[in-house]
């Protein structure tokens, strides 16, 4: 990353991406897409390809652990398409600003997926005033329906 005093945070677009001390992505695995961005923009805004679109495919990070793939997998889930997970970033009018958002964002998401903990249900069982009352719901709803019938003769 750059260190020098003109150095932004986030790192320059060219370097690798870092997600933690332990997992840094190569720069080679950041794969980059422009487009033309909608919304205000000026005479520019037909021109340029402002609109940055950051993939990265998480199967072909030799860099991860089993372990670490997993929590991916299951932080990034509908996320995950195919593998890749992609960001976007459209918010300035110039491209550089807005590989810089793609990457903040891309580093937050995937170090989210890979800090947090997966939820375990813990199983409960239902108490007893529940069970009473949706046994009485349910003869409450058999007498409705049983005053619907015609009368036997």
């Amino acid at each position: 990353m750059s260190d020098g005093p003109g150095a932004l945070p986030g790192g320059d677009v060219t370097d690798d991406l870092e997600i933690s001390r332990a997992v840094v992505i190569p720069a080679a695995e950041l794969q980059w897409r422009f487009s033309r961005s909608g919304g205000p923009g000026g005479q520019g805004v037909n021109t340029t390809d402002s609109r940055v679109e950051l993939s990265i495919d998480v199967r072909a990070l030799s860099i991860l652990t089993a372990a670490q793939y997993e929590r991916l997998e299951i932080g990034l889930g509908h996320r995950l398409v195919d593998g890749v997970v992609t960001v976007t970033a459209s918010d300035t009018r110039s491209q550089l600003r807005n590989r810089r958002a793609a990457r903040a964002r891309m580093a937050a998401l995937l170090r989210a997926a890979l800090l947090a903990e997966p939820r375990r249900r813990r199983p409960t069982a239902a108490t007893k005033g529940s069970h009473r009352r949706r046994l009485e719901a349910k003869k409450q709803r058999g007498h409705v329906k049983n005053l619907r019938r015609k009368p036997e003769l």
